[in-house]
């Protein structure tokens, strides 16, 4: 029977499935609340084509080169966001200070529009006023010349930026003097990016889009693909169509993993039918990913005794190494440990094995959700081994498959942006560009912020990106910002960072990537590299929103050209034709041979995977098992009221990028002050569906709270809650991260939840 709830403002179960006539809807309203409608329609139809722009909504790879539109909603929302018609124009800015517009909401700021001039803080004023391209460059120039040291500016990169401009940055600092390189994979993927390493020799997943053709069983593992990496719906639309099982461990129910219907099906979309997704659906306990890895693990250990044919015992002889000590762990740990910690039963646990051992062929995807713990290098390397046991590495329709979600965040890292750069990277920089390289590692993004809390860092940096908001802690973080002698954004559109005034702060307004970039030698084309490791090359065509944009290349040569007057690295030559930073990419980072050749053919190629031939580049030649390091630490905080909050994105949501209010999928319109609770919680403390509580995190030496919260009932683990991010990471303490990658643990901070008083 269902339990009757009373009603609450903006809170309306939705009962529909992801995509269908909901998703053409929404699309409609973006399209005709941002762009003008007779644009719209062309520039949709360029996402993704062999002439047209990269989508920004996720890094989902393409299955080929088409020539029909593939209709994805959150992709449409995040075209339609940056090719908007609105403008900020310097009356506005001249209308309204600094201060007021940090009294407006994150959807507020991005939605007033596009920039359309270079800016520069005034104080006296309090307001935005314009700036000239060359003035704000030599007063960058100034500011960092006149550093103490080289290592006490962060240069910070979002995962919008194509290959081009990352690699660009990244000489401008290294030429500069650090390799403090702050970027937002620190805050998502970082775990796979050191823990898969040690495992299989490269920080990046196996699998191809073919391979989801071959395999027999999906295990999919911490995500919400139908809001985070909308395309690959259609790719798990297609599995499910075929009866391939698709295994979900998620603490929510998530729509798009329960029912998809396809815009682009006729039949679905004329018979408002659904396609179920997982043929299996397990609410893991909140941080009990790592226990329920352990169960599944433990689990077919035992099946091969009785067996004999579950473990792939050629594979684990002839290519990997500390099977022994990995499954004396896995034995050592008891079932009840792992129930408790897993909020499943050793049943389902047993279930997930079965499947797997009989599977030939085996993809395992994850998200967030397995990455943003304070294991979660750990909880990688243990899915590394669940695959290295039965062989699916390096075969057809197996492999291990990261979720990323900036559409080049991946491209970043392989052109250089990473805080601590190979010995045998930086010997290729001095031999092509003539200068020496600093080889001590520099500053995540936590360790960046932490150097502004701490008064060493005195300039910032940021190719896009929100920095502030997107990391944890913001009583510390935003004053931290204010504090910084020069703060430079290159974006589009206003956020919360920009407005988090230093003592100079420059906001530089760059193309987008559905807008011509023309240059001297001509238009010109970026390059992204997706999920899979396929490089391919995006072109705007839209008039840009104002004359007075630059490309991001062209910012960045204009900033290392003042800053570095000697340097021998030729800027402007760069900025002229895109083409010859390709062929500098192609000297100095390896897989990229005959770049420019390879990009022009329709999808672009891949990069090298040396798991995918069974070669393992670790330092023994061969794939390691782990052993699980520790007891992790969200689990050490005790007591009955104790609970693990999970922070989300809304479906209106990309990062810190807020769309519109609505959560749909969820059933929350208008509003993200809400707490998602389980019955069985509410019930325990006393709560009723939709009423007003605060939030206190239980990390030791933390006091941190979020008051007023509209609790509602959701089908979510018990012991598991739920809140918005960004705005639940005031209640995560800045350096609750994971020891190993340095990512915050935006996934299971433990907190007490009680009614609010007054």
């Amino acid at each position: 029977m269902t339990k009757k709830r009373r009603a609450v403002p903006g809170i309306h179960p939705y009962d529909g499935p992801a995509g269908g006539w909901g998703a053409l809807k929404a699309t409609a309203i973006a399209v005709r609340t941002q762009m003008d409608n007779l644009t719209a329609p062309a520039t949709l139809l360029r996402t993704n084509q062999p002439d047209g722009f990269d989508c920004p909504g996720c890094a989902w790879p393409d299955k080929e080169q088409h020539s029909t539109f593939q209709f994805c909603e959150n992709g449409a929302k995040a075209v339609t966001w940056e090719a908007t018609s609105k403008r900020v124009k310097p009356e506005f800015l001249a209308q309204n200070t600094v201060t007021s517009l940090l009294q407006k909401s994150d959807y507020e700021l991005e939605n007033f529009g596009r920039l359309t001039h270079p800016l520069v803080y005034d104080s006296e004023t309090d307001t935005l006023r314009p700036v000239e391209w060359q003035a704000a460059f030599n007063r960058i120039a100034e500011v960092l010349q006149g550093l103490q040291s080289p290592d006490e500016a962060e240069f910070y990169t979002s995962g919008r930026a194509s290959n081009e401009a990352a690699y660009m940055f990244q000489l401008f600092a290294r030429e500069y003097g650090t390799n403090n390189f702050p970027d937002c994979s620190n805050m998502c993927h970082e775990a796979t990016s050191v823990g898969l390493p040690f495992s299989i020799g490269i920080g990046k997943g196996t699998v191809s889009l073919d391979d989801f053709d071959e395999t027999e069983l999906v295990i999919s593992m911490g995500h919400n693909p139908g809001t985070n990496h909308p395309r690959m719906m259609g790719t798990l639309h297609e599995l499910a169509k075929k009866k391939v099982p698709i295994v979900v461990l998620n603490p929510l129910r998530e729509r798009a993993l329960e029912r998809f219907a396809d815009p682009q099906s006729v039949i679905e979309m004329a018979t408002y039918s659904a396609t179920d997704i997982a043929s299996n659906y397990f609410q893991v306990k909140a941080g009990g990913d790592a226990a329920a890895l352990k169960g599944i693990i433990k689990a077919l250990l035992l099946l091969e005794q009785v067996r004999g044919d579950v473990l792939d015992k050629d594979f684990i002889a002839a290519h990997t190494q500390g099977f022994e000590a990995f499954s004396a762990d896995i034995n050592a740990t008891d079932w009840p440990e792992i129930e408790k910690e897993s909020g499943l039963v050793r049943q389902n646990l047993e279930q997930i094995a079965e499947l797997y051992a009989n599977s030939k062929a085996t993809i395992v995807t994850y998200g967030m959700g397995i990455t943003q713990h304070n294991k979660g290098t750990a909880n990688v390397r243990l899915i590394a081994d669940l695959l290295l046991m039965r062989g699916n590495m390096g075969k057809p329709g197996a492999g291990i498959c990261p979720l990323r979600g900036h559409s080049n965040v991946q491209g970043n890292r392989t052109v250089g942006i990473t805080e601590k750069p190979s010995a045998a990277f930086l010997e290729k920089i001095e031999q092509v560009f003539g200068f020496t390289p600093p080889k001590e590692h520099g500053h995540d993004a936590v360790k960046a912020m932490q150097a502004m809390v701490d008064g060493t860092a005195k300039a910032l940096i940021c190719l896009g990106g929100n920095l502030a908001v997107a990391l944890p802690d913001p009583e510390k973080c935003f004053p931290a910002m204010k504090t910084l002698d020069l703060s430079v954004h290159v974006g589009t559109k206003l956020n919360r960072s920009h407005l988090l005034v230093a003592k100079e702060t420059y906001i530089l307004p760059c193309l987008g990537r559905t807008e011509l970039d023309l240059q001297a030698s001509g238009r010109q084309s970026v390059t992204v590299e997706d999920s899979m490791s396929m490089v391919h090359a995006s072109s705007g065509k839209l008039k840009p929103a104002s004359d007075l944009l630059l490309s991001e290349p062209a910012i960045v040569a204009g900033m290392a050209k003042a800053t570095l007057p000697g340097s021998k690295v030729p800027w402007m030559e760069l900025v002229a034709d895109y083409s010859i930073v390709r062929d500098l990419i192609e000297k100095t980072v390896p897989g990229f041979d005959k770049y420019n050749e390879r990009i022009a053919i329709p999808g672009g190629f891949r990069m090298p995977l040396p798991p995918t031939e069974r070669k393992w580049t670790t330092a023994s030649g061969k794939a390691m098992f782990s052993v699980f390091d520790g007891v992790n630490e969200d689990a050490l905080v005790e007591g009955d009221d104790v609970l693990r909050m999970i922070t989300l994105r809304s479906h209106d949501q990309y990062n810190t990028t807020i769309y519109a209010l609505d959560d749909r999928y969820r059933g929350v319109f208008g509003r993200r002050d809400v707490l998602f609770m389980s019955d069985e919680d509410l019930d325990k403390r006393g709560l009723e569906h939709g009423d007003l509580v605060d939030i206190e995190t239980l990390v030791a030496g933390s006091s941190l709270r979020l008051e007023n919260m509209t609790v509602i009932a959701y089908n979510i683990a018990p012991g598991s809650v739920g809140a918005y991010y960004p705005e639940a990471n005031v209640l995560i303490p800045l350096d609750y991260i994971d020891k190993q990658s340095g990512t915050p643990s935006y996934k299971s901070v433990p907190v007490r939840v009680i009614q609010h008083v007054g």
